[in-house]
């Protein structure tokens, strides 16, 4: 689907959510510019439908994924 110029620069401002886990309220960019860019780990979006994570609650579930392939 093509992306009008008036969408463009919606997408480019940070959205601000509220986390699907702990309901804390964070920013979050889709212009490659957010803060889970620079995190050493990579999850794949929910399938689900929720929307993204906190910071906080992000680590957590990588930390958790990660304990159950060592296993």
């Amino acid at each position: 689907m093509d992306i009008s110029s008036s969408d463009r620069s919606e997408q480019g401002s940070p959205r601000r959510l509220a986390c699907a886990t702990c309901g804390s309220e964070f920013s979050c960019s889709l212009t490659g510019s957010c803060w889970c860019f620079d995190e050493s780990f990579h999850l794949p979006m929910p399938a689900d439908g929720s929307d993204c994570l906190c910071p906080a609650c992000l680590r957590k579930l990588a930390e958790q994924q990660a304990e159950a392939s060592r296993t």
